[in-house]
């Protein structure tokens, strides 16, 4: 007789397969499932499963399966372009908006941090969504292209940079969002993002997140004060 926590797991990962290419490990499926009742519908668990993974770090919790992960000479500069065929699921770990100087950015996450955001050139105040959004993690689309620190599950990092504007990416996006990546190019070791390619799965790792936020500014007057000091 087949084990049913076996099955039911075996239905929660196929299900997060076939919806949003993330594959967990069973490891983490296991220990997922002993810490839920016996009753909960099938559907709510794979809501909850899905949930606490975009709310994970995925190095933990996805399978490390080779033809869902990167490359491991990804950033290989010498290799003029190839394609990544995916799905291969990333996390993010640092954004930054190319069309703005450092200054700029330091600006824009000053009005992130006042509940400030941006409509053309006039500044408008950023509230709360009726889900209880953080004003401060609200997406402020403007400028670009941007520029994605990603991870895979195996912890293998890339720079990634949009060719044209992706939905979800934008300063204020959360630290630790999932990213779906499928049939992506990738050239001279660096992913290029464009929307018929990348689709952000959502979610947000609250620790790096936290983490990013309290160092970023510093990070950037560090490097406005280093090239200030760096002879012509």
């Amino acid at each position: 007789m087949a084990n049913p926590l076996s099955s039911l797991a075996i239905q929660i990962s196929n299900q997060l397969i076939n919806t949003k290419s993330l594959t967990p490990s069973q490891t983490w499926l296991s220990a997922f499932l002993a810490g839920q009742r016996p009753t909960t519908p099938l559907p709510a668990l794979v809501q909850t499963a899905l949930f606490r993974i975009l709310a994970s770090d995925i190095t933990t919790t996805l399978e490390q399966i080779p033809n869902a992960c990167l490359v491991s000479d990804i950033q290989n500069a010498d290799i003029k372009e190839r394609r990544v065929m995916g799905p291969v699921v990333v996390q993010v770990l640092d954004v930054e908006d190319m069309s703005k100087s450092r200054w700029e950015q330091i600006e824009a996450i000053e009005a992130l941090e006042r509940g400030e955001g941006t409509k053309g050139r006039e500044i408008i105040r950023v509230v709360p969504t009726e889900d209880g959004d953080d004003p401060n993690t609200r997406i402020i689309k403007s400028g670009g292209p941007h520029k994605l620190l990603l991870q895979d599950a195996r912890g293998v990092r890339v720079y990634g940079i949009e060719l044209r504007n992706v939905e979800g990416i934008g300063l204020g996006m959360n630290i630790g969002s999932k990213v779906l990546l499928r049939s992506v190019a990738v050239a001279r070791g660096v992913i290029l993002l464009e929307p018929a390619t990348t689709t952000i799965l959502g979610g947000k790792i609250e620790v790096l997140h936290k983490t990013w936020k309290e160092n970023r500014k510093a990070q950037l007057k560090a490097a406005i004060d280093t090239s200030e000091q760096t002879p012509p």
